[in-house]
C-alpha cells in the first residue's frame, strides 16, 4: 500500500486500501497536539491546504507503509511563498466586512512533499472525528473541511484527488495542469485556477513558428506532468514544419553528458524544457557544468520566473533563455504580512513530536528572501481561496436548510467575480477562463524581461517584439534547422525519418514549387502556362496562330484565289478549243475534271489560317486529300493512255480493246475517288482532326495547331503514294515519245516538283518549330497544285494561243508518223 495510485482501481477501492494506512497513521496524528503554528487556524469552516514546502527528490521504494518526514527533505522557498500566500488570503478574507461577514475561515494545511508517502495529512482532512468510514452513505458525516486547495504537482493531485472525489469535496488546484483533470466524469469536484498544459504548449509552438525554429529538442520531467506535456507537444507539431530531433525524460538517473552530446551531435540549437522548477535547476546547472553553449532554451511557466538561475554568473554561457510566464499579479498587503509574521511564528518544534508534516524550521529564511522567491502560481493560490470563500458566501445565503459541500461545489462551478481586476470564472471542465501568458527572456541583469504575450480569452491575441530580446548571437535571431531551407524553385526530398531533414532538388521546366502549400513536390503548370527550371510560379503562355491578316497568309490566299481563277480561265479556253488536237491529247473531258479538282483542292489552303476549330481542321485536310487523289488518278490514266497508244496497243491489242470498250479510265478514277472517300470518312470518324495546343516547341508559347492522326489516315496517304508511283512509272515510260509530243514528260516533271516540294516541307517541319509551319504547309499544298497547273496545262494554253499551227490534226499525224518510222528503223 506504499504507493496508492488513482489509475489502478476505482475510488471506493482506494478508500478501502487506505484503511490500512489510516490505522497506522491516524492514531498517532490524532494524539499529537502541537502548539499554534502556521499550518493550522481554527474557524467556523475549514479549508484544506496541500503545499510541497519540501520535496522528496528521487524517493526510493519501500517494503512497508511508512510516513515521510518532510522537514528532512529539500526545501522549496517558492512553494513556501505560496503556502504563506494562502495564510494571508484567509486572514484577508476574515478581516473583510463584505465577504463572509461574521464567519471565520480556518485552515488545515500540510507539507505534502511526496505523492506516495504523505498520506497522513490527506487522511486527516477526510476524517470525521478521527474516523474514516468508507462504507457510510454518501454525503453523511462529512469532514469539516469544505474544500481543499492544492496540491501543486500533477502527480500529487492524481494521487490524492480520488479521496476527495468520493464525497465530492471540492478541490481547487493552483498548479496541476495536465489534461486529464478536464474530464469531469473522473474528477467531478476538481477545479483549477491555472490553465491546462495545452495552453502552454500552444504558446511554445507559437514561439517556434514565429522564429522559424523547426529542429528542436524536447526535455520533460519523468512524471505525469512531463509526460502529458510531451504528448501534447508531439500531437501539436505533428502537422507543422516543426520536428522533434531529440526528446527524453529527465529522470533521476539521467546521464546529462550523454544527453548534451546527442543534442550537439544532431546540431539542435533550440531546447524546449517542460519540467518543474527542481528538474529545471538540475538541468541548467548541468548544462553549465558540461559547458553547453549557443543554445536557445524555452522554459514553461513552472520555471520561467526562477529567481536563482538567472543570477548565476555562468548562465550567459549557455545561450538565451526564453520563457512562458503567468502574469505576475501583485497582491496588496502580502509583503507587510510576511514582514509582520517574521519572528512571530513558531518556526520549529525542537524535542517535540512531529504532527503529520505540519512542521517547518524557518529560522534560516528571511522575509525578504520569501518575497523575492519565484512569484509564479501566486495569483492562482490567491484566487483559489477567494473562489472557495465566494462559493461559501453564496451557500450560506441559500434559504434551504442543510446546505453542505455539494452546494459549495455547485457555487464554485458558477463562480463569477472580479479579483484584482481579473474575472474569475470556470468553464464546464472546471478550468479557469482567464488565459493570458507573458513571453519573457532572462536579461543580463538576471531578471525576466517581457517581450510579448499570448492571450487565449476572451479572444486569441499573439504579439512578439523581437527587438527586445538580447540573443547570444548579439543581434541576429539564432536558427535551428536540420537542413537549411531550399533556395527558391527547389523542392525538398526527404531522406530521413524527420521531414525537416531533406535534400533540395530543382523543379524542372513547366513545373513550380509552392512552399506554403507543399514544399516537397513540384507542381505541374497548366497547359496554358509555362515556367523555367527552378520557378516558384507559372507564366501564361503566349497564344500563337496565323491570323488571316498576316502578310504571308494574305499572299498564300491570293495565290489560291489566283489558282482558282486560272483553273476557270483554262477551262474556258479548253472548252472553246475542245475539238482541237491539243485539248484532246491533254485528256479531253478529263481535263475539266482535273481543273475542277485543283480548284477544289485550293479551298483547303484558306483553312490553314485563323484560330483553329473542329470544322476548320477537317476542311484543312479533307478537300485536299480527296480531290488531289482524283487529280493523281486522272494523271495515272493519262500517263497510261499515252504509253498505251505508242507501246502497249501493238503488243496487247485485247487490253486496249477492253480499256476502250469499258471506259477503263473512268472506272479507275471513280474507284480511286470512292476508295479515298471511304477511307477518309472512316478515319475521320475514328479520330477526326481537331484543334491542338502545341506546347512542346516553345516554353512561353502555345501554337494553335490541328492534330492529324497519322495512324488513322495512313491508308489514305498510302493510296496517294501508290497513285503517285504509278503515275511516275507510266509517265517515265513515255520519256522517249515524239519530241514535241511531251505530255508524259510534262507529267514526269510535275511529279518531280511534287515530290521535291513535300521533301522540302518535311525537312523544314523537322527542323523548325513555330507557328509559321502552318503557312509552309499551306504553301506546300499550293505548290503541289501549281506544279500541275503550270507545267501541264500552261504549255498547252501557250500552243493554243500563240502556236495555233501546232494545234492541227496534220501536225500531230506528222509527229506520229515520224516517231513510227524511227521506231521501225
Amino acid at each position: 500500500v506504499g504507493c496508492i495510485t488513482w489509475r489502478a482501481a476505482k475510488m471506493k477501492h482506494l478508500l478501502l486500501a487506505a484503511v490500512l494506512l489510516f490505522e497506522i497513521f491516524l492514531h498517532a496524528s490524532t494524539r499529537c497536539t502541537a502548539p499554534t503554528s502556521e499550518f493550522h487556524l481554527d474557524g467556523n469552516f475549514l479549508i484544506g491546504g496541500l503545499f510541497d514546502i519540501h520535496y522528496a527528490w528521487g524517493a526510493g521504494l519501500h517494503r512497508r507503509p511508512e510516513a515521510l518526514d518532510c522537514s528532512t527533505q529539500c526545501f522549496s522557498i517558492s512553494n513556501y511563498r505560496r503556502f504563506q500566500l494562502m495564510r494571508f488570503t484567509v486572514e484577508e478574507i476574515n478581516n473583510s466586512t463584505s465577504l463572509l461577514p461574521n464567519v471565520t475561515l480556518g485552515y488545515e494545511m500540510f507539507d505534502h512533499c511526496s505523492d506516495t508517502l504523505s498520506f497522513p495529512g490527506i487522511l486527516k482532512l477526510i476524517s470525521v472525528n478521527g474516523e474514516i468510514r468508507p462504507w457510510a452513505e454518501p454525503n453523511t458525516k462529512l469532514s469539516q473541511v469544505i474544500a481543499v486547495v492544492g496540491p501543486f504537482t500533477s502527480t500529487q493531485a492524481l494521487t490524492v484527488a480520488p479521496f476527495f472525489m468520493v464525497d465530492l469535496i471540492p478541490m481547487v488546484n493552483y498548479g496541476s495542469s495536465i489534461s486529464i483533470f478536464s474530464k469531469k466524469t473522473k474528477f467531478p469536484s476538481f477545479l483549477r485556477t491555472v490553465r491546462p498544459s495545452s495552453n502552454v504548449i500552444e504558446v511554445i509552438v507559437a514561439i517556434l513558428k514565429h522564429f522559424k525554429w523547426s529542429w528542436v529538442a524536447f526535455l520533460y520531467t519523468a512524471n505525469d506532468f512531463g509526460s502529458d506535456g510531451h504528448n501534447l507537444f508531439v500531437n501539436r507539431v505533428r502537422d507543422t514544419n516543426i520536428c522533434i530531433g531529440y526528446t527524453t525524460d529527465l529522470n533521476a538517473d539521467i546521464n546529462f553528458s550523454m544527453l548534451f552530446s546527442h543534442i550537439e551531435l544532431l546540431r539542435i540549437r533550440v531546447i524546449v524544457v517542460f519540467t518543474d522548477e527542481v528538474a529545471a535547476e538540475v538541468l541548467i546547472k548541468s548544462a553549465i557544468r558540461f559547458n553547453v553553449t549557443n543554445k536557445v532554451w524555452i522554459a514553461n511557466d513552472e520555471w520561467s520566473l526562477n529567481k536563482h538561475l538567472p543570477k548565476l554568473e555562468e548562465i550567459r554561457s549557455i545561450g538565451t533563455v526564453l520563457g512562458v510566464a503567468q502574469p505576475i499579479v501583485t497582491v496588496p498587503g502580502f509583503g507587510d504580512f510576511i514582514h509582520s509574521a517574521e519572528g512571530q511564528t513558531e518556526c520549529g518544534y525542537n524535542g517535540q513530536q512531529m504532527c503529520g508534516n505540519q512542521v517547518f524550521n524557518c529560522s534560516e529564511w528571511s522575509a525578504q528572501s520569501i518575497l523575492e522567491a519565484d512569484p509564479s502560481f501566486s495569483f492562482p493560490v490567491y484566487s483559489a481561496v477567494y473562489a472557495i470563500a465566494h462559493a461559501l458566501h453564496k451557500t450560506l445565503q441559500c434559504e434551504e436548510e442543510g446546505c453542505n459541500n455539494i452546494t459549495v461545489l455547485a457555487e464554485l462551478q458558477k463562480s463569477n467575480f472580479t479579483l484584482l481586476n481579473h474575472t474569475i470564472q470556470f468553464d464546464q471542465n472546471g478550468d479557469l477562463k482567464l488565459g493570458l501568458y507573458f513571453l519573457v527572456f532572462w536579461n543580463s541583469t538576471g531578471d525576466a524581461q517581457k517581450f510579448g504575450f499570448y492571450q487565449f480569452y476572451p479572444i486569441v491575441n499573439f504579439y512578439i517584439n523581437s527587438s527586445e530580446i538580447i540573443w547570444y548571437t548579439n543581434k541576429e535571431v539564432p536558427t535551428s534547422l536540420c537542413t537549411p531551407e531550399c533556395p527558391d524553385g527547389y523542392a525538398r526530398k526527404q531522406n530521413y525519418i524527420h521531414r525537416c531533414c531533406f535534400t533540395c532538388e530543382i523543379c524542372p521546366n513547366d513545373t513550380y514549387i509552392n512552399v506554403t502549400k507543399d514544399p516537397y513536390n513540384c507542381i505541374s503548370c497548366k497547359n496554358t502556362e509555362w515556367s523555367n527550371e527552378g520557378s516558384t510560379s507559372c507564366n501564361l503562355r503566349l497564344v500563337e496562330f496565323i491570323p488571316f491578316t498576316d502578310m504571308g497568309a494574305v499572299l498564300i490566299m491570293v495565290g489560291a484565289s489566283t489558282l482558282v481563277g486560272l483553273s476557270g480561265a483554262i477551262s474556258v479556253l479548253f472548252a472553246f478549243n475542245y475539238n482541237t488536237p491539243v485539248v484532246r491529247s491533254a485528256g479531253g473531258p478529263m481535263c475539266f475534271l482535273i481543273l475542277g479538282c485543283l480548284a477544289l483542292c485550293s479551298v483547303s489552303v484558306f483553312f490553314y489560317f485563323g484560330k483553329p476549330t473542329n470544322a476548320s481542321c477537317i476542311l484543312r485536310y479533307f478537300p485536299f486529300l480527296l480531290f488531289f487523289t482524283v487529280c493523281l488518278a486522272c494523271f495515272v490514266v493519262r500517263s497510261f493512255q499515252i504509253v498505251c497508244i505508242f507501246k502497249i496497243a501493238a503488243k496487247f491489242p485485247r487490253l486496249q480493246r477492253w480499256w476502250t470498250n469499258y471506259h477503263g479510265q473512268w472506272l479507275l478514277v471513280t474507284g480511286a475517288f470512292t476508295a479515298q472517300a471511304l477511307l477518309l470518312i472512316v478515319s475521320f470518324a475514328y479520330d477526326s482532326p481537331r484543334p491542338y495546343n502545341e506546347t512542346s516547341w516553345h516554353h512561353g508559347q502555345i501554337v494553335l495547331f490541328c492534330s492529324l492522326n497519322l495512324d488513322a489516315t495512313s491508308f489514305s496517304l498510302v493510296l496517294l503514294g501508290l497513285l503517285s508511283c504509278l503515275c511516275f512509272i507510266f509517265s517515265y515510260m513515255g520519256k522517249d515519245l515524239p519530241k514535241n509530243y511531251n505530255e508524259a514528260k510534262d507529267i514526269t516533271f510535275c511529279l518531280l516538283l511534287l515530290i521535291l516540294t513535300w521533301i522540302l516541307f518535311v525537312t523544314i517541319y523537322m527542323l523548325y518549330h513555330g507557328k509559321f509551319i502552318q503557312s509552309l504547309n499551306a504553301l506546300a499544298v499550293l505548290c503541289s497544285l501549281y506544279s500541275f497547273l503550270l507545267w501541264y496545262f500552261l504549255p498547252k494554253c501557250y500552243i493554243i494561243i500563240f502556236q495555233s499551227h501546232k494545234n492541227t490534226p496534220q501536225y500531230f499525224q506528222c509527229l506520229i508518223q515520224n516517231y513510227t518510222k524511227t521506231i521501225s528503223k
